[in-house]
């Protein structure tokens, strides 16, 4: 126990010392969006699930001050983001969720952990609480492989003896602020786990302690449609500039992700004021306070559909439906009427009707105020490149050829 203590502490340290760097490119994995709708509870109510976990994680680490190019294919499903990850040596390969909103990395969800001539069990169980399902298990160091230009040699994972909520998946890729893994080690209970980016950057395989992440809109089920740059953007998937907005000091968003911003309906109607919220890869949806919400019916003309839990508006409504745009430290980016809807061929796959036109802006279910306002799901960041920029504690946004895309 005390040799594995050690180990850790010595992990925990290299990853806050001034790394020494490979001059390199960034590197890109591809990563895949699968849709994971399983009937059983609407989108809204999955994602609200996730809001209310993710406000319970935060006053967990209020407290806490402290927070946290290699390009990376993942896979498009129409509710999840998941990549190809590694693990071991011989490695076995696991699908594992991407998620900014958390920052653990675990597998055995399906797919059983395999121990190699790399993997060392700690003396720490580990466990973690998601609005989708949760896990428990064991800690272990291990090699993680992202590409083959990315191994980790030395990655606290956690692996799963128990999980609930990940079926066809086997765990998650954690890519949060450093600070959500604060308490969900056992007996180490404030310590904190150095995430996969923050090892990439400490042993020297990424230039910056940064992450671009690339989604674009898709009218499949599955697809391999995205893109992680670790250690930077990968510049043939941006027009024009980025906009860096500093992260926000508001709690709760200031735990997360999170940014200020205000959002306006068409040229002159705002709808929710300068406000705290967070950009999050593992909301589907846009969520605006529930004040805004209302403002944003009322503008669309929308009605709620109960099947699905989405606004529902008709064709002439969407012929005449303005854009919204989002205000982030200056600069404007807008979200175009076919932005704003769901992509209409997969409609059944939601438990909607073929022919309906559903918004993916919904409801909070907070007025605003409260410090977490809005959530930029991946409905959003599918029309904006995204750059997660830790040393910096900034976000970034571009443009894509997909901003004003009218595939849905």
């Amino acid at each position: 126990m005390l040799s594995a203590f050690f180990v850790l502490s010595s992990l925990i340290v290299a990853a806050y010392s001034s790394p020494v760097v490979i001059p390199r490119s960034p590197v890109s994995l591809p990563i895949a969006k699968k849709f994971n709708f399983n009937g059983t509870r609407t989108i809204v109510e999955r994602d609200r699930a996730r809001v209310a976990a993710l406000r319970s994680r935060a006053d967990g680490a209020r407290n806490v001050t402290r927070r946290a190019v290699v390009n990376e294919d993942v896979d498009n499903v129409a509710v999840v983001y998941s990549a190809s990850i590694g693990v071991g040596s011989p490695a076995t390969t696991y699908e594992l969720i991407i998620d900014t909103g958390s920052s653990n990395t675990w597998v055995g969800a399906g797919t059983r952990y395999v121990q190699t001539s790399t993997s060392t069990e700690t003396s720490n169980r580990v466990s973690v609480t998601y609005g989708s399902g949760s896990f428990s298990g064991r800690e272990y160091i291990d090699q993680v492989t992202i590409t083959s230009d990315l191994v980790i040699k030395s990655q606290s994972i956690g692996v799963a003896s128990t999980s609930s909520g990940f079926s066809g998946f086997d765990g998650i890729l954690g890519i949060g602020p450093v600070d959500l893994t604060e308490g969900t080690l056992s007996p180490a209970t404030t310590t904190l786990i150095p995430t996969v980016t923050d090892n990439l950057y400490s042993q020297g395989s990424i230039t910056n302690d940064e992450i671009g992440v690339y989604f674009a809109p898709t009218t499949q089920e599955e697809v391999v449609n995205g893109e992680l740059s670790w250690g930077g953007s990968d510049s043939s998937k941006i027009s024009g500039t980025i906009g860096y907005a500093p992260l926000t000091t508001t709690y709760p968003a200031s735990v997360y992700w999170g940014i200020d911003e205000s959002i306006t309906y068409g040229t002159s109607t705002t709808i929710l004021s300068s406000t705290a919220g967070i950009v999050d890869t593992g909301t589907t949806l846009v969520y605006i306070a529930s004040d805004a919400f209302a403002k944003y019916k009322t503008a669309t003309g929308a009605t709620l559909d109960s099947s699905t839990g989405l606004l529902r508006i008709t064709s002439s409504q969407y012929s005449s439906l303005s854009s919204l745009f989002f205000n982030i430290n200056g600069v404007s980016y807008e979200l175009t009427p076919n932005a704003q809807i769901w992509p209409r061929s997969l409609n059944t796959d939601i438990g909607g009707s073929s022919s309906a036109i559903y918004l993916i802006v919904n409801d909070l279910g907070t007025n605003s105020g409260e410090g977490l306002d809005f959530i930029n799901g991946y409905t959003f960041l599918e029309r904006y490149y995204t750059i997660f920029d830790t040393a910096n504690s900034r976000i970034g946004f571009a443009a894509t050829s997909n901003t004003d895309a009218t595939t849905n």
